[in-house]
């Protein structure tokens, strides 16, 4: 599984599905193994970010952003669990080599497949903006330049994702699955959600 987890092979997957428009409403491309994962992964990104934009709309009802926001919880929290699974696959794949006494790398394997995938929104949107004729000239200069940028942090991390996995393989390095979770989610830990039942209960008692 490891050898074709390469930091080129998931930008240009990133990248194909993100050439066809709203591509995650199609058919999902793998059905198994971490590559399911990846996908669902780059999918929900996918869905944030045409969320997020939906979400600054000013010429729609207050009830339509309320609806946006809380689609953009749903999407968040289970592109979350997508990074999780794809940490628990590679770290299974990465039992017999992984040395606990390895350097500990503070970022997950699963977290910088997630930054991939954000970055290669990034850069489709800012490649577009860079194509527009109703602006000046003045902002098509800015897009390019911004759009190197992402060019070249997407090429940095690639190379971190790499050294990584191999760092992990030759037992100079390790990582932990920390099990993120999202508190404002949490009926039982947000306390505009709890405390709004206690005042419930006091109210019909």
């Amino acid at each position: 599984m490891l050898t074709s987890l390469t930091a080129s092979r998931i930008t240009a997957f990133h990248d194909d599905c993100l050439s066809t428009a709203r591509w995650y409403e199609q058919t999902a491309r793998h059905t198994d193994g971490i590559w399911q994962w990846i996908e669902t992964n780059h999918k929900f990104n996918s869905e944030l970010w045409d969320e997020e934009d939906l979400a600054r709309r000013r010429d729609v009802p207050d009830s339509a952003i309320a609806g946006n926001k809380r689609r953009i919880d749903v999407f968040n929290q289970k592109r979350n669990d997508a990074v999780e699974r794809i940490d628990d696959l590679i770290l299974q794949a990465l039992a017999a080599t992984m040395k606990q006494d390895g350097r500990l790398n503070s970022e997950t394997a699963g977290m910088m497949i997630d930054r991939l995938s954000i970055l290669s929104l990034k850069l489709k949107a800012m490649h577009l903006q860079t194509l527009r004729t109703d602006v000046g000239e003045d902002h098509l200069i800015s897009c390019r330049q911004k759009l190197e940028r992402i060019i070249e942090q997407r090429g940095d991390l690639s190379v971190s994702f790499d050294a990584l996995l191999a760092d992990c393989q030759a037992g100079r390095a390790r990582y932990k699955i920390y099990r993120q979770f999202k508190m404002y989610n949490d009926p039982s830990l947000n306390p505009q959600l709890y405390g709004s039942k206690e005042k419930s209960n006091v109210g019909s008692s």
